[in-house]
């Protein structure tokens, strides 16, 4: 089942124009919460939430090894559904702050 995060994500994704053409796609020990398509690049979007900052942002989710992760899974999903890896990508995240009936959205851009 998805998280209430991701699907606030996903619409604030298609407000802006986005495609969003995979959810939740799992490999190897990662997961990709949603892949989308924007002006000719693929967009690995990482979506992190937390309710309150006491233990941390949704950036501070975003270690080094998350984002290792994250790459390495992007690589497998291109040589799966596209048979090559070197196809225009970027990395962004969506950071929900907040409940789901009162958050605050922040999208980032090329985290990677």
């Amino acid at each position: 089942m998805r998280h209430w995060a991701e699907e606030v994500a996903k619409a604030h994704l298609q407000r802006l124009g986005y495609r969003v053409v995979a959810e939740n796609y799992r490999v190897r020990g990662a997961e990709i919460d949603l892949i989308a398509e924007a002006e000719g690049v693929l967009v690995i979007v990482e979506v992190k939430q937390r309710r309150r900052d006491r233990f941390g942002t949704p950036a501070e989710q975003l270690t080094p090894q998350k984002l290792r992760r994250l790459q390495q899974a992007a690589l497998l999903y291109l040589a799966e559904r596209y048979g090559r890896d070197d196809l225009p990508l970027r990395f962004d995240a969506v950071l929900v702050s907040g409940s789901r009936e009162r958050y605050r959205l922040e999208h980032l851009q090329r985290i990677l």
